[in-house]
């Protein structure tokens, strides 16, 4: 059932910039792809989601909304059970946004029935929004960009020791840059920025939890998937073809981060 449910996906991935928008891959051929939810409620999802900016798209029997950089798949095809719990405690504790304008887009927001918190220690520069099944989303501001709302980040919170092989990691296996913002560690991948934070207590795996799984969009899973089993990484699930040209995989990094690879033909992306 899994297989038809990622088949499914991918298949409308294939669809390109009619509703995908992932930005141009890097050197690694590499580019972000999607958050995929365990919701327990599709229907509250979506309304948040599209109230936030994004667009509501019906693939096949699934639900969901893109935004420039990402695309949110609001379910997993039964028999996988409901969200198990939020995404704090687990190894990536939230996902980010980026607008133009943090008070202007908490106002539109709440007018739309989104549940909005406010940011840190008064910030106005940040704000969170907490789905209903656990999933913890910030928002941060920047002025200059050119669309009201882009995915920014995956923040994952790690063992201090695991910081730096973390960081690491995610530049050799997916080609990210590595770099370092307000002195903490990151690594940019085209449309997202993956983030390593000191966790106090121990995290467990995405999967099974409200964000079950990130996923990677690759120009060539059949090339990718080689470089990553010549260097130690097995994979999950191995490489499925469609007769349309998607494919899929899966892997699992070190610390339980569940991630799926995706390859489309005829991609067309965002500059």
């Amino acid at each position: 059932m899994k297989t038809l449910m990622s088949a499914l996906f991918v298949s409308c991935l294939a669809a390109g910039a009619a509703w995908a928008q992932p930005y141009k891959p890097n050197d690694m051929g590499v580019t972000m792809g999607h958050w995929h939810l365990n919701s327990v409620d599709v229907e509250a999802n979506k309304k948040i989601f599209a109230g936030m900016g994004g667009t509501a798209v019906k693939a096949g029997d699934f639900e969901v909304v893109r935004f420039p950089g990402v695309v949110v798949m609001l379910h997993l095809r039964a028999p996988a059970p409901p969200s198990t719990g939020g995404s704090e405690g687990t190894v990536v504790n939230h996902v980010g946004f980026i607008v133009q304008n943090v008070p202007d887009s908490v106002a539109k927001w709440k007018a739309a029935g989104v549940p909005v918190l406010p940011g840190n220690n008064g910030r106005l520069d940040q704000a969170y929004v907490i789905t209903p099944d656990g999933l913890k989303i910030e928002i941060l501001e920047d002025k200059n960009q050119n669309v009201p709302i882009r995915h920014e980040h995956v923040h994952l919170f790690l063992p201090e020791s695991e910081l730096a092989n973390s960081q690491a990691w995610y530049a050799k296996t997916f080609g990210a840059k590595p770099g370092l913002r307000n002195e903490a560690r990151v690594a940019d991948i085209p449309g997202v920025q993956m983030r390593f934070a000191k966790s106090a207590t121990p995290t467990v795996t995405t999967k099974g939890r409200i964000l079950d799984h990130i996923g990677f969009d690759v120009v060539d899973i059949d090339g990718f998937v080689k470089k990553l089993q010549a260097d130690g990484i097995k994979l999950d699930r191995p490489v499925s073809r469609n007769p349309n040209g998607t494919a899929l995989a899966f892997i699992t990094d070190p610390w339980g981060t569940y991630i799926e690879l995706n390859e489309r033909p005829n991609a067309v992306y965002l500059p």
